[in-house]
């Protein structure tokens, strides 16, 4: 057992010199995009209790949670596996603003088993939330917000998958399908199982006319779905017509606001179908099977912690970014840094100072601890130029000048 004590458990991830550098700057230049657009940083806890984390959107999380007893209270903890319940607790309880309130996030979460999210049991989840709005512009803004995440780590070409879970809902509805059945062909529909479909409908006894728009519902996907869901809808209730309407609306403001993104639809597409309300979203990248972002509307989350307010957010992992980020790759290659020698001459620590306040990495020398300690040269550090004493005093010299 000795030899894999190093081993890590499955999905979980160590970050490694000089990735967790180049992480890092992607952190700061993230939360720092975000800022400029208005956004406030909140950080919540990693630990919460458990009924707490699994109010709101994290009622689909049940699965995902590490759970624990707290030995204090007795009481249930969770370890989050998402941060947007916390953060609708802040704007609910803590912040209580009246008007709409920008809110971003950053930090670990944990998965009981690995998602198709992320391919990771440890996100590092970054996200923003805009509470209380409830008109497509904070979508539009937030899906901007999206793009420029993906430009700012880097990633070009990327689509948006967009889809409304007002259209199985309103349909559910108007079949009057019992919770079992509605469960049933929500968990069909996700995995397009046309024939398993088409047994659950027609064991459902519905009239021919609903029967068919849930059947068609599994092929209202690409660029042409919202055109073809006019014929394939358009005998379903109100609420229907309604939730595709606001797609086309969204639609239509996205082509002005991105218009170089590709725009993509699938009308049975029902992520977190539990507890959004409206418009969903995900981004993804040609050539990477999993979105690396994700979205939606999800109005009143924050009833559950005393104020209902119209809500729309998003989140990625930052890991996930980070592997796809082309332009991070240059970021990676460790820049070269500046030996100097072991010694406290004033005139010495004061160039130090100085080119470290410049961003230049200074390594200064230890001295050997022992005879058998490996000699530590300025190439063993990593490093190109070194701080030599001269006439005018302490200066920079590549290696290999003599």
């Amino acid at each position: 057992m000795d030899e894999e004590r190093w081993l890590l458990p499955t999905g979980i991830e160590e970050i490694l010199p000089p990735q967790a550098q180049v992480l890092e700057s992607l952190r700061r230049d993230l939360l720092d995009l975000y800022r400029g657009w208005g956004y406030e940083l909140v950080i919540p806890p990693f630990i919460d209790y458990l009924e707490s984390l699994l109010t709101g959107t994290g009622q689909d999380l049940d699965l995902q949670t590490f759970k624990l007893t707290d030995q204090l209270s007795g009481r249930m903890l969770g370890v989050r596996a998402d941060m947007t319940p916390q953060v609708a607790r802040i704007d609910a309880h803590h912040l209580r603003r009246d008007t709409p309130t920008r809110l971003c996030y950053l930090g670990t979460v944990l998965h009981t088993r690995a998602d198709g999210f992320a391919g990771t049991r440890s996100p590092y989840q970054i996200g923003a939330e805009i509470f209380g709005h409830a008109g497509i512009e904070s979508e539009v803004e937030i899906l901007r917000l999206i793009s420029a995440t993906l430009s700012a780590a880097g990633i070009s070409g990327c689509y948006l998958d967009l889809g409304h879970v007002g259209i199985f809902r309103g349909l559910a509805r108007q079949a009057v399908l019992t919770a079992h059945q509605e469960h049933a062909l929500f968990d069909a529909l996700q995995r397009k199982a046309i024939p398993e479909i088409e047994t659950l409908v027609a064991d459902c006894g519905l009239t021919a006319a609903v029967a068919d728009m849930l059947i068609a519902l599994a092929d209202l996907n690409g660029d042409d779905a919202l055109t073809r869901a006019a014929t394939v809808l358009r005998l379903a209730e109100p609420a229907v017509q309604e939730a595709v309407d606001d797609l086309r609306r969204l639609a239509a403001a996205l082509h002005d606001w991105l218009p170089d993104v590709s725009i993509h639809y699938d009308l049975a597409e029902l992520r977190g179908y539990r507890y959004k309300t409206g418009a969903v979203f995900a981004a993804f990248v040609p050539g990477w099977g999993l979105e690396i972002a994700r979205g939606g509307r999800y109005d009143d989350i924050g009833r559950v912690f005393g104020r209902a307010r119209p809500a729309v957010g998003f989140s990625s992992d930052l890991k996930g970014l980070l592997r796809l980020g082309t332009q991070l790759a240059s970021r990676a290659a460790e820049t070269p840094a500046i030996y100097a020698p072991w010694s406290s001459d004033p005139a010495l620590l004061t160039q130090i100072q100085r080119l470290r306040q410049a961003g230049e990495r200074v390594i200064t020398a230890l001295p050997a601890g022992d005879a058998a300690a490996p000699q530590q040269t300025p190439r063993a550090l990593r490093c190109d130029r070194h701080l030599v004493q001269g006439a005018g005093g302490w200066e920079i010299q590549a290696l290999d000048e003599v």
